[in-house]
């Protein structure tokens, strides 16, 4: 039976200059997700409005159930503006207060986490105490728990990044949230024990650090894995980060080894870090024979 993987939190649109993009990081996964054949769900929230009623055609369009995606009258569909003059570094302005802001916990959502295989969540999601409040509750019978940092200052405290960090059983992140959150608690000598001491910390099964164009490096009971990067052509790196998880996952729930896992991963984000956009289409297929040219190359 295909594994069900639900994604929580927002569901927005990427304002760029060359126009707007359907976005938000945990349905980039579920997008990227449903590219390997998963069964990804979401749980969010849009606006009663034209701007929501795209995202949830957008969204079917890629083969993503939206029942349990909410609407709302008062609040409108999220936006955010992002800067891509730095290809490889894009910054965002994130509007607030927005529907995704306030997804209401009720029991339908509930039973759907709980008979889930995998949930998956971020830090964004929970700036605001409704949907926060909400997710927090469904972290109480979620099954396997994977945290998808995404420090986007201001929206975050450190009280809420560790008690998510704490209820997690994989945390993905990347190498500047690694070195911030490694400093609250002291100096580390190199990155490989900074992720152990969080690890520890926290009793995290799977710690992933990606760094960008540098690749992306693996710290589980098994030991610390490197995989180097894959020089590719940018576009924009928009979604790559959420490629990456999706792909982790994907090999992950087959029992690959941690090796291949991190180089199909890194792989991933690489390819769509090549295209305009965060959910390009692209099957396991594809990212396999762009890992395979670029390691001939």
């Amino acid at each position: 039976m295909t594994p069900i993987l639900v994604c929580f939190g927002e569901t927005l649109w990427d304002v760029l200059p060359s126009g707007k993009q359907p976005g938000g990081a945990p349905m980039n996964v579920a997008v990227h997700l449903r590219n390997f054949g998963l069964d990804a769900r979401m749980i969010s929230r849009v606006g009663e409005d034209d701007p929501g009623n795209e995202l949830l055609d957008f969204i079917a369009g890629k083969g993503i159930p939206t029942d349990t995606i909410q609407r709302g009258q008062t609040h409108l569909t999220g936006i955010v503006k992002a800067n891509v003059s730095d290809c490889n570094e894009v910054t965002y302005k994130i509007v607030q207060p927005v529907a995704w802001d306030y997804i209401q916990y009720d029991e339908s959502l509930a039973r759907l986490v709980e008979q889930a295989d995998v949930f998956i969540y971020g830090s964004l999601a929970a700036r605001s105490q409704t949907s926060r409040d909400t997710l927090y509750r469904l972290l109480k019978t979620a099954p396997l728990k994977v945290f998808d940092v995404n420090i986007r200052p201001p929206h975050y405290s450190r009280e809420i990044i560790e008690h998510l960090l704490a209820e997690a059983d994989i945390v993905k992140m990347n190498h500047h949230e690694l070195t911030e959150i490694a400093a609250w608690y002291g100096t580390h000598p190199g990155e490989a024990a900074a992720m152990q001491a969080l690890m520890e910390r926290f009793s995290v099964r799977t710690l992933c650090v990606t760094r960008g164009e540098k690749g992306a490096v693996l710290l589980n009971q098994d030991g610390f894995v490197q995989q180097a990067g894959f020089p590719v052509t940018v576009a924009d790196t928009i979604g790559s980060g959420d490629a990456f998880l999706a792909a982790f996952l994907s090999k992950t729930l087959q029992g690959e080894s941690a090796q291949k896992t991190l180089a199909f991963a890194c792989a991933a984000g690489a390819y769509v870090a090549t295209q305009r956009g965060a959910t390009p289409d692209f099957s396991e297929q594809t990212i396999t024979n762009a890992a395979q040219m670029a390691m001939t190359a």
